[in-house]
């Protein structure tokens, strides 16, 4: 059986901003300290969802400079690749200047690849000392390729095999597979042997994103947070949204990312978390709860992919915290079921164009129809197989969900991406 360890290991991440941007300014740090010397032009192609995923969300200790292109000019002025999806850290006001220097002079470039169907960070950096290149692929910080001057180098911390496995194209997706071919018991299983080390980083994760949740509800307007009401369901769906908003707006907290999102982080860890408080469940039934909503947005994920023409604050994470609900409330594998068909009967359809502060309606809506799913199914009400795309159980709702994710939304990507580019090419960005 799987350890709960190996999956907090590859799933829950820290992230400072939206993971999209980081990973880019990573690969780009990455290339630069591959090139040497001063900076000179840097050179991107990527997937379209990468680029619809930066192309308005805010970058952090940038004075919320937003976009694809600050992403890239930023990150290949920045010292230590090594902190990953954390690299924003680093940002200066120097490293700022620079950065627009960079821009003014036309030395950064973007290239949308279509023919990309998966997460590719592909970035090249010319520097005064050569040029640098690296290769993102399948997962944020998933280095598949390291080069300087053309030639091949190794990637520190990874054996011969390891490499001959990335550049054949593994990545996240087998976890990811692996528990989707489970039957929900043995993921309750997983989620009721957790160590108690795995309940400290479960614990860790919520404290994050609680943290820049409450920070977040205090950059809202009076009238909004009097309109929202102090009811408990309210207020927990209003900081999820003060999460979403202060992280998309590019404040300076680190979240605990889930599946590659730091928005799916947030929107399972808090309600959860509060909700078993207002209750009065006990901790290890939280943290219980708490895997198992873990685990199904994961296997949501994999079915809609990393990054996906629909929201995966609804769509995956969405699903996975009205998983965790009814596990928290005490229902089976019957009950989840249920929830999960009254979601995939609600929820999908909602779009992703791209990562910006508007995701905090989203998400907040997420939360909303979470609570309502949970609670018909713990009164043994779900949307029947003949309704629509929802199937005769949690597999098969999934696996409709996918397809209408993967095949079915191709062509509102595509249009996404024409409407972005013609606002940039017209100076909205």
């Amino acid at each position: 059986m799987l350890q709960f360890q190996d999956y907090l290991d590859e799933e829950l991440k820290p992230a400072l901003g939206c993971t999209e941007p980081a990973s880019i300014a990573y690969a780009a740090a990455q290339a630069a300290a591959q090139a040497g010397g001063p900076v000179r032009a840097v050179q991107l192609r990527c997937d379209p969802r990468i680029y619809k995923n930066c192309y308005a969300v805010g970058i952090p200790h940038s004075g919320h400079k937003s976009g694809i292109r600050w992403a890239l000019a930023i990150g290949s002025l920045l010292p230590d690749p090594s902190a990953e999806l954390e690299v924003f850290r680093q940002v200066t006001a120097e490293t700022i200047a620079q950065a627009d220097r960079l821009l003014e002079e036309n030395a950064v470039s973007v290239e949308v690849d279509p023919s990309e169907k998966e997460l590719l960070v592909d970035c090249r950096v010319i520097g005064s000392e050569g040029i640098g290149r690296a290769v993102i692929q399948g997962d944020h910080t998933r280095l598949i390729r390291l080069e300087k001057n053309g030639q091949p180098v190794p990637i520190a911390g990874r054996g011969a095999a390891q490499e001959e496995a990335k550049s054949a194209g593994d990545s996240a997706a087998p976890l990811r597979q692996m528990l989707a071919g489970l039957p929900l018991d043995e993921l309750f299983e997983i989620a009721r042997t957790i160590t108690a080390s795995d309940q400290e980083a479960l614990r860790r994760a919520a404290a994050l994103n609680l943290a820049i949740a409450r920070h977040g509800i205090t950059l809202f307007p009076r009238p909004f947070m009097d309109l929202t009401g102090v009811e408990t369901l309210t207020r927990i769906s209003r900081l999820v949204c003060g999460g979403v908003y202060a992280r998309m707006w590019g404040e300076d907290f680190v979240v605990a990312s889930l599946a590659g999102s730091g928005n799916k982080g947030i929107v399972v860890t808090l309600p959860l978390v509060l909700w078993g408080r207002e209750i009065g469940v006990d901790e290890r039934a939280v943290d219980e709860a708490l895997a198992l909503a873990c685990l199904v947005t994961s296997v949501t994920t994999f079915h809609l992919g990393t990054l996906s023409a629909a929201c995966g604050c609804s769509n995956a994470a969405g699903v996975g915290l009205a998983a965790g609900l009814v596990f928290l409330q005490g229902g089976g594998a019957k009950e989840v079921s249920l929830a999960v068909n009254n979601m995939v009967g609600n929820v999908t359809g909602m779009i992703c164009d791209g990562a910006k502060i508007g995701c905090a309606l989203k998400a907040m809506t997420a939360v909303d129809a979470a609570f309502r799913a949970a609670s018909l199914a713990m009164s043994g009400i779900g949307i029947p197989e003949t309704d629509g795309i929802v199937g005769a159980d949690y597999s098969e709702s999934l696996t409709n969900l996918g397809r209408i994710a993967t095949l079915g939304m191709s062509a509102m990507d595509e249009q996404i991406l024409q409407i972005m580019q013609s606002k940039l090419r017209r100076g909205v960005a």
